[in-house]
């Protein structure tokens, strides 16, 4: 592991590791899976939700009944309510975002999947995204699951991040190129 984590990854990476674990031994993968998408739909549209997850004052009771309730009403796995009730336990339930995230991530290499990031200049239609997506996907030899913003400030082109490789076609940063060249002569 880098140096330079902080201890908030670390530790959510490894939380979301354990439960990744679980879930795959136990053949639950599937279902824990979709059990994190409905949790982290959840605290991203109520904010009441995300501001009591991460309120460090809530007390410890409070957060273990919500938390097996939210788990019951959205009829959660097993494996996925204990996993909650543990991370209120440990107190380490205001990582929830960045553990989710982080079992995505770890289910997402799991089945060859690849998280990328596409910005274009201009709205793609969805035959030019598609073509795009299945294009780098047989290049690449794994599929890409996009992340995909308009940015109109980037004038024309655009800009891909897969992992650490960044393309950036950008209108914007080609004058910023230049700008620079003409800066240093």
């Amino acid at each position: 592991m880098s140096k330079n984590k902080s201890f908030s990854t670390e530790t959510s990476q490894r939380y979301a590791k354990a439960i990744f674990e679980l879930a795959q031994e136990s053949s639950e993968l599937n279902n824990v899976e979709k059990n994190v998408e409905e949790l982290l739909k959840l605290y991203d549209s109520n904010k009441d939700f995300e501001y009591f997850i991460k309120n460090p004052t809530t007390s410890y009771n409070n957060q273990l009944v919500v938390i097996k309730k939210i788990s019951e009403l959205m009829n959660f796995t097993k494996y996925f309510k204990d996993f909650l009730s543990l991370l209120v336990e440990k107190r380490r339930i205001f990582f929830l975002k960045k553990i989710l995230l982080s079992f995505l991530n770890f289910s997402s290499i799991k089945k060859g999947k690849l998280k990328a990031s596409l910005i274009s200049s201009k709205k793609l239609s969805n035959e030019e995204f598609k073509n795009v997506s299945s294009e780098l996907s047989s290049v690449i030899g794994s599929e890409i699951n996009f992340d995909y913003k308009v940015d109109d400030n980037l004038i024309g082109g655009f800009k891909m991040q897969i992992g650490s490789l960044m393309i950036d076609t950008s209108i914007k940063n080609k004058l910023r190129k230049y700008e620079q060249i003409m800066l240093e002569n």
